[in-house]
Parts: structure tokens; sequence; C-alpha cells
């Protein structure tokens, strides 16, 4: 028991040190940083964005009905471009790869918050979610995705500490399983650099 607890805590703590992009300071993709997200998705439609990295292509069905202001918000920096030529700047072996910091330390967003979207979708493998600070109820830019099953960051599990899913990996999951797999340095950094080249975003 008390080594399931201490292993809770380390999960969660590696996971809440994404800030949540109110730093005028930090900006986004070459400069970018915003007041808000526009409204950009109709919730009633479907959605897949398409990562290609460095490392090759995965792509994402995202959640609009289930979590429309996160995957609005999640879109309009798509579009604006915002991830492009980001770098997945933590990589947690058997647990998640993490991105969307445009200064690549952990601590940068795009200039505005967004409210959690509580919802009972279950951190399993290959689910996406937003990274923020420790007890935050908003985010930033920065998302992880799930490279086992982590029932630990679910909305029921017992700390003030909640991840909610906005989307799951439909195809390429051997290349974020590559990606999770990558070499890293001090603060879990793959070295080399792993680099995402564009996020399209398709609308069905």
């Amino acid at each position: 028991m008390r080594f399931a607890a201490a292993l809770l805590v380390l999960l969660l703590a590696s996971l809440s040190l994404a800030a949540c992009g109110d730093d005028d300071d930090d900006g986004g993709t070459a400069g970018k940083s915003f007041s808000q997200a526009e409204q950009v998705i109709d919730p009633s439609k479907q959605y897949t964005a398409t990562f290609q990295t460095s490392m090759g292509e995965f792509a994402v069905r995202l959640y609009a009905d289930k979590a429309p202001k996160t995957v609005n918000s999640f879109v309009f920096l798509a579009k604006e471009g915002y991830f492009d030529g980001l770098t997945f700047h933590r990589v947690v072996k058997d647990f998640v790869v993490q991105a969307g910091d445009p200064t690549g330390s952990g601590s940068g967003g795009p200039g505005y918050e967004t409210a959690d979207e509580p919802n009972e979708i279950s951190n399993t493998r290959g689910t996406l979610a937003m990274a923020k600070t420790a007890g935050a109820k908003v985010f930033g830019s920065q998302f992880f995705i799930n490279l086992n099953d982590n029932t630990a960051l679910d909305f029921n599990n017992p700390t003030n500490n909640k991840f909610y899913p906005f989307g799951e990996v439909v195809s390429g999951m051997d290349v974020v399983d590559a990606i999770g797999k990558a070499p890293v340095g001090p603060g879990d950094r793959p070295n080399p650099a792993i680099t995402i080249t564009r996020v399209t975003v398709e609308e069905q």
C-alpha cells in the first residue's frame, strides 16, 4: 500500500511541472501569444489531429463532444501553427510523452488558460490529456500521451491532481511508443531532441 501511494505521488509529480500558460514572456512558437482561444470547432462534428514528427506520423481522434473547450483550444493552437517546431520535452518510459511547451522547459504556454472539463474517461494507453501545475484546474498548451494504462491519473484518484483525456491515438501508436523509448538526459528530455514538424486537423 505504501509503495502504491508513493508511486502515485511520483507519477503525478512528473506531470505537474507544466505551467498553465499565463506567463506573458513565454509566448508561443515564433513569439506567438494569445489572450484566448478563438472558437474554431463545432462540437457536433468529429476532428482528427495528425502529428508529423521527426520520428514518424501518428493521428489522434479528438473528443469534441466530451471536451469541447479543451479540443477547441488544441485545434485553435494547431491551426495557428503553434505546435509546429516544438519538441517532446519530457519522456518518461512506460508512462507518458509530453509536448506543447514553446520554451521546451516545462513552464511555457500560449498566454491564456482553459478550465478543466471533468469527465470519466480513463487515462488508458494511447489517450491524450492536458498537463498542468500541481492542484491546478486550468491548463495551457502542454499535453501528454499515455504510454500505458495510467488509471492513477483518472477522475477518481484520491488527490487533487486529476487529468481528463480529450482524445486518443487511432493510428501510429508504434511511433508514440518509439518516442517513449528514446534516450533521455536531465529533466527527462530526449537526447537528441524529438521535434513536432507539423500538426494538422481534419474535420469530419
